[in-house]
């Protein structure tokens, strides 16, 4: 286990790493900035010893020498000043950058990946990941870049300044430095697999509460809120545990540097006054080791913070790129035919599909369409209507057989050509957060005012428009969030009828809407079916009697097909449901 989570944490090193090279200029800028930053600190208790020494006793101070030493602290404290401000600005640049680039290739990659992956994680564990994950990692990543160069540059800046000054008490530093490299190990070693739980279960959080949030109107419905409470409490509890732990380990790094410092710092003052005593050292050099004794203790109290926040930017760093690790969709062919307008021929020959390997569904699908007819598909809840349209829009490939659209296998041609020529009209409707007439226009961005309006009168949703605060300017929250369902309905069956494909999937497309106004949008869609090949998912078997064929779905397999009437003659599966539905009249 151990073994795994190590190359797992170099793979993630490198990639970052990786990241970073294009950035070297600055790393390297970053870098010698540092350099000048900690040289000029580290000149400054030198100076200062000798101020020490120029002060004899009272009455008998060398004023000349101490001006000149004021002035040169004064210039160097205005160079290190500059120096830490670009090498902050460089940090800054490297650092965001690279966070920016993290972020787009995750978001990009998210729009490249199967259905499937989508549909079998929680959105919330996403959406943590591409956004939580990578802020914490660019706290880790900002605070390794402002503090790591400089705290290393400072140890070894230190040491030389204080072998030139005195040999003997240098190496009392040296020999209690291990002591110091050893809480930082302990401390690295143990955290690293605790953020990483942290960051996996903060995603579970995310997820949950996403889901509560999202189906707020339900949950108050049926009741849900206890169970709710205590899902979220469950959770949080895990948080709280695991976040505990990471937060002890983390939070022993600075009383024990603390201690490590009073050590040398004590090691330091009892060495130096033995010297002084015996005339070896004076007391301005004293004082100069002792400021240079906690500037050399301080590095290691910022480098095991630094490593400690790194553990924690690694470990969420880790969880983005197994998003981005995640294999894309198969890519579409380099010479993948291109669907400009199809004519409507839909062909499906012993297609086979599960969405498990255990659990099969579609076993052997057979389907011949032509332009222009109106297939309806019926059938019990599971039965594979819904993965059908999934099948036509390739937004699952299927395992076996083959699926042709105008003698042209699907497979052979490009995803986006495929869908542009299928307009979907679902029982669960999507807008975005913008205006009305953006969320029309979202399939024909390029579409005319008149187009827009047409478009909206056809499918019965101008007139609510119009009454809206700013017609088609009306601004509307994530998801329609200020319209009702029947109103974000409409507006989904707008989006269509301006873009008007050769193609169509209407699934559920009116159950939302009043029946008054379903009767008008009916009629709108059989004005915009004429001529074109449509596929009606519908559990209302009264709006499918107009259908050329109405396929009966069971357990994944097409049992019964023909019109409505040959079905009913038939007095089989689909009569059953047929009757079953209008029993009473």
């Amino acid at each position: 286990m151990k073994t795994k989570q190590n190359t797992m944490k170099k793979a993630t090193i490198k990639q970052v790493f990786l990241l970073i090279k294009p950035h070297m200029f600055f790393v390297v800028l970053s870098f010698l900035l540092a350099i000048l930053t900690v040289v000029l600190t580290l000149y400054v208790p030198v100076l200062t010893g000798k101020a020490i020494d120029y002060i004899m006793a009272a009455g008998n101070v060398d004023f000349e020498n101490l001006l000149a030493i004021l002035k040169q602290l004064g210039i160097m404290i205005l160079i290190t000043a500059a120096a830490q401000w670009f090498m902050n600005l460089c940090n800054n640049h490297i650092t965001y950058q690279v966070v920016k680039e993290i972020r787009i290739r995750a978001f990009s990659h998210l729009e490249e990946l199967p259905l499937k992956y989508i549909d079998s994680k929680q959105h919330g564990d996403i959406l943590s990941r591409i956004v939580s994950d990578v802020d914490q990692f660019s706290d880790g990543l900002l605070m390794g870049f402002t503090q790591l160069f400089s705290g290393v540059i400072t140890i070894i800046g230190t040491l030389f300044f204080m072998l030139s000054v005195n040999v003997s008490i240098t190496l009392v530093v040296v020999l209690l430095t291990p002591v110091s490299l050893f809480v930082a190990s302990f401390i690295a070693k143990r955290t690293f697999s605790m953020f990483h739980k942290q960051s996996e279960t903060r995603g579970k959080l995310t997820s949950l509460t996403d889901e509560m949030v999202g189906n707020e109107k339900i949950i108050q419905a049926f009741g849900y809120e206890k169970r709710a409470q205590e899902r979220f409490d469950v959770i949080n509890k895990q948080l709280q545990e695991c976040s505990v732990k990471a937060i002890f380990f983390s939070s022993i790094t600075n009383p024990a540097t603390r201690f490590v410092n009073g050590l040398v710092y004590a090691g330091v003052a009892i060495t130096g006054a033995l010297l002084a005593i015996n005339r070896r050292l004076s007391v301005g050099q004293i004082s100069c080791f002792l400021s240079y004794a906690n500037q050399y203790t301080k590095p290691f109290n910022e480098i095991s913070g630094v490593v400690t926040e790194l553990q924690n930017a690694f470990a969420c760093a880790e969880r983005v790129f197994e998003l981005m690790a995640e294999p894309a969709q198969t890519p579409d062919a380099p010479n993948a035919h291109v669907l400009s307008h199809a004519q409507g021929n839909v062909d499906l020959d012993h297609v086979a599909f599960s969405y498990t390997p255990e659990q099969k569904l579609i076993t052997d699908l057979n389907l011949h369409v032509k332009p222009g007819q109106r297939i309806a598909i019926v059938g019990p809840t599971g039965c594979g209507k819904s993965t059908l349209i999934n099948l036509l829009m390739r937004f699952y490939d299927v395992k076996n057989g083959v699926i042709r659209v105008d003698n042209t296998p699907v497979m052979e041609m490009t995803r986006n050509s495929l869908r542009e020529n299928f307009g979907m009209v679902l029982q669960e409707t999507w807008l975005k957060s913008g205006t009305i007439r953006e969320n029309i226009c979202y399939g024909k961005p390029d579409a005319t005012e008149e187009e827009v309006i047409a478009a909206a009168k056809a499918a019965h949703a101008h007139s609510f428009i119009k009454r809206m605060p700013d017609g088609y300017d009306t601004i509307i929250s994530e998801d329609g969030g200020n319209l009702s369902q029947g109103q974000k309905q409409l507006l989904c069956i707008s989006r269509v009828m301006l873009t008007l494909p050769p193609m169509l999937i209407l699934d559920e497309a009116t159950s939302s809407i009043d029946t008054r106004t379903e009767i008008r949008i009916q009629k709108a869609f059989e004005e915009m079916m004429k001529g074109r090949t449509s596929f009606i998912v519908a559990h209302r078997l009264s709006t499918i009697k107009e259908a050329d064929m109405i396929l009966v779905m069971k357990d994944g397999d097409i049992i019964e097909q023909g019109s409505h009437e040959e079905l009913l003659l038939k007095n089989g599966f689909y009569a059953a449901l047929y009757n079953s539905q209008f029993a009473s009249t």
